[in-house]
């Protein structure tokens, strides 16, 4: 009987492997079978990971390449989750933003590839195209970015792909908005925000209305970095990944959401000169690698309002701890 290969990715680097994707992604990277190290600033607590045999986790920063040089040597698979999230966190110390987010980029993909780390993936983000009138817009598409943190998500793509080469695979995915819970809840992100709105004031205020946002239920997000890990290298290799599960309105979504959460909830309706519009095709995907996002967003809703119902976050419209930017601007981070 032959001998089945092995996956030659066993050990995991995942920077800011503590945040709201990390805190759902590593205990499924450990259910897998993969030994995983977490390299974060565990800005919102250590509680977010469960301890496990076969997981690592340091305390640190991204921008700390000594650190980098010995903590990634000897893994398969890096993914680089870490950076200052959001534009409103960004924008509340640019310099640091730029640090963490750009300057400590090249570096960190440097240090992999010279640690024989065979697959890199990047997290991008799906704001990286602006705002296009096409109705799916795909990877190969111009990229329009229009904040800084977006614009340095494209120059760490074109810094990614300079990298790339036979023995060192680099990857990038550019996620739609992630929605669901987490042991590190994030709720200022679009469908979290209006859903925790909804469960404990009654009331969510829409901004404009009409702009259509890509949302992805972090279960599928998940999955989706599982299968990057797993897919042969030829199809993984210098490529560029779209992940979004569907383009909703935010009047759709509060729709949805008043729906679950109950027909009293007001639906407050806001003139907004904000008209960002996002909205972007998965077809590459699931074409290439035959993954299509199946979890709902109106799973994503009811997995948050049970996590209310029980009380699993404590202070939900205050607590600094679910709101990026309340959580930068308290830590005072350099």
């Amino acid at each position: 009987q032959e001998m089945i290969r092995k996956s030659e990715i066993q050990k995991v680097f995942v920077t800011g492997g503590a945040g709201y994707v990390g805190a759902r992604l590593v205990p499924s990277l450990l259910k897998e079978g993969y030994k995983v190290t977490v390299l974060d600033l565990m800005l919102y607590g250590r509680k977010v990971l469960k301890k496990h045999l076969n997981l690592k986790i340091i305390k640190g920063d991204i921008r700390n390449k000594n650190l980098l040089t010995k903590a990634i040597k000897g893994h398969d698979a890096l993914i680089h989750l870490a950076c200052i999230s959001n534009d409103p966190s960004f924008e509340l110390n640019p310099k640091l933003g730029k640090s963490i987010n750009l300057k400590a980029f090249e570096p960190l993909v440097q240090i992999s590839k010279n640690c024989n780390v065979k697959r890199f993936i990047f997290a991008s983000s799906s704001s990286v195209y602006g705002i296009k009138k096409n109705k799916n817009v795909h990877e190969k598409m111009s990229l329009k970015p229009l904040t800084d943190y977006s614009k340095f998500k494209v120059d760490c793509e074109k810094i990614l792909l300079k990298y790339q080469s036979r023995n060192f695979s680099t990857v990038i995915i550019r996620p739609a908005t992630v929605c669901g819970y987490s042991r590190r809840q994030r709720l200022d992100v679009v469908v979290n925000l209006l859903t925790n709105l909804a469960y404990h004031k009654r009331e969510m205020s829409i901004f404009g209305g009409k702009q259509l946002r890509p949302n992805i239920h972090i279960k599928d997000m998940v999955k989706s970095y599982l299968v990057l890990l797993k897919a042969p290298k030829k199809l993984i290799a210098g490529e560029i990944f779209n992940v979004g599960y569907k383009n909703d309105t935010v009047l759709s979504l509060a729709k949805k959401i008043r729906k679950i959460i109950g027909n009293d909830v007001k639906l407050v309706k806001v003139p907004s000169n904000d008209n960002r519009s996002y909205h972007i095709s998965s077809n590459k995907i699931s074409r290439k690698l035959g993954f299509v996002p199946n979890n709902t967003i109106d799973a994503a809703i009811k997995e948050l309002k049970l996590a209310f119902i029980k009380r699993k976050l404590k202070n939900p419209l205050s607590s600094e701890y679910y709101f990026n930017i309340k959580r930068m601007q308290s830590v005072n981070l350099k």
